[in-house]
């Protein structure tokens, strides 16, 4: 079943995006290789009603995609991270979102591989003590 919501404005010959609960995952591509561009990690989008796609290194790999972490976000509507135990990033940090109407109500999630939760900070740090002086220093020139 496709959105029924329609853009009602003149594009001027651009694509007008409009998702739903139910967009596939040709609708949802445009966004997918947005965020791919814009963070340069792996991306996985779904809708609520119909399985998503899977992009890596600028290249769909999966145009039927779901995944636990996706599904965990659609159902409890609510930010998810974690390292899935099962599924194609089994083992790697992943933190996903729901997507929302106005309204609230969840109509899909994306997700990305969390690099940040793979950092170690600490050890960066130790690697450079001299950063944690100079934020110090910056802290308090601010205060």
């Amino acid at each position: 079943m496709a959105c029924m919501n329609k853009c009602d404005r003149q594009c001027e010959g651009s694509l007008c995006l409009n998702i739903c609960a139910d967009s596939n995952a040709s609708d949802l591509e445009p966004i997918a290789h947005m965020v791919h561009t814009l963070l340069g990690l792996p991306i996985t989008i779904r809708s609520l009603n119909s399985n998503g796609l899977r992009l890596e290194a600028g290249e769909v790999l999966d145009h039927d995609y779901t995944g636990p972490f996706l599904e965990k976000a659609i159902k409890t509507n609510q930010m998810v991270r974690g390292v899935p135990s099962e599924g194609i990033y089994k083992g790697k940090s992943v933190i996903v979102t729901p997507i929302r109407s106005v309204e609230g109500n969840v109509i899909g999630a994306i997700g990305v591989v969390d690099i940040v939760a793979a950092l170690d900070i600490m050890s960066m740090f130790r690697e450079y003590p001299g950063v944690v002086d100079e934020v110090e220093e910056a802290r308090k020139r601010f205060t």
